[in-house]
């Protein structure tokens, strides 16, 4: 036997040494590739839900809260408001809600888990556009939510009219209550938050 060539326990040693470099290199790169297809912190947190405090909304206001990049509208409606829903059903386009713009709670008259609050999303359901909210008769002689871009109206239940570009109603969001005053925008209850 020669002092040249290699013996049998040193080969073994040196496939063994090879397979556990060869094993931690591929962990090495495989675990920030792994990583990768996780979704960043900054990316859960944009559609994470977000809560709303109710007490800071004057009764016939809107506030504008952001969720997952679009605009949610928050409106504290009035009773004028709430019965100038009711009243408007021939000239709506949709007016019992019936294609999926809504969560089940939602599908009623007032499209709103409570009926003096609504809570949609600021989108007009044409070309993405953001209808304005016209409370009053002071801002013209129309009231509800006005997209100035292509002439879409909707009623304070956020219902398409008939006759303009908006083929539906705008989309309600999942939400629910935690309390009296606490809005919870992009989950159906505390279980799904």
């Amino acid at each position: 036997m020669s002092t040249d060539e290699p013996s049998d326990n040193r080969r073994t040693f040196l496939t063994g040494a090879t397979c556990a470099l060869f094993a931690a290199g591929a962990a090495g790169v495989a675990v920030p590739y792994a990583r990768s297809w996780n979704p960043s912190v900054r990316a859960k947190a944009a559609g994470a839900p977000i809560t709303v405090d109710l007490s800071k909304i004057s009764d016939g206001s809107m506030v504008v809260e952001e969720w997952r990049g679009r605009p949610i509208y928050i409106i504290k409606r009035t009773q004028k408001m709430l019965d100038s829903i009711s009243a408007l059903t021939t000239e709506l386009r949709n007016p019992n809600s019936e294609d999926e713009q809504q969560p089940d709670y939602a599908k009623n008259d007032v499209r709103s888990i409570k009926p003096e609050v609504l809570v949609i999303e600021g989108i007009c359901t044409h070309l993405g556009c953001t209808p304005k909210f016209r409370p009053g008769k002071d801002q013209g002689d129309f009231t509800g939510f006005f997209c100035p871009c292509h002439g879409s109206k909707f009623d304070f239940a956020g219902r398409v009219y008939k006759g303009v570009p908006a083929p539906t109603n705008l989309k309600v969001p999942p939400h629910y209550f935690a309390d009296d005053n606490t809005l919870i925008v992009g989950a159906d209850s505390e279980e799904t938050a």
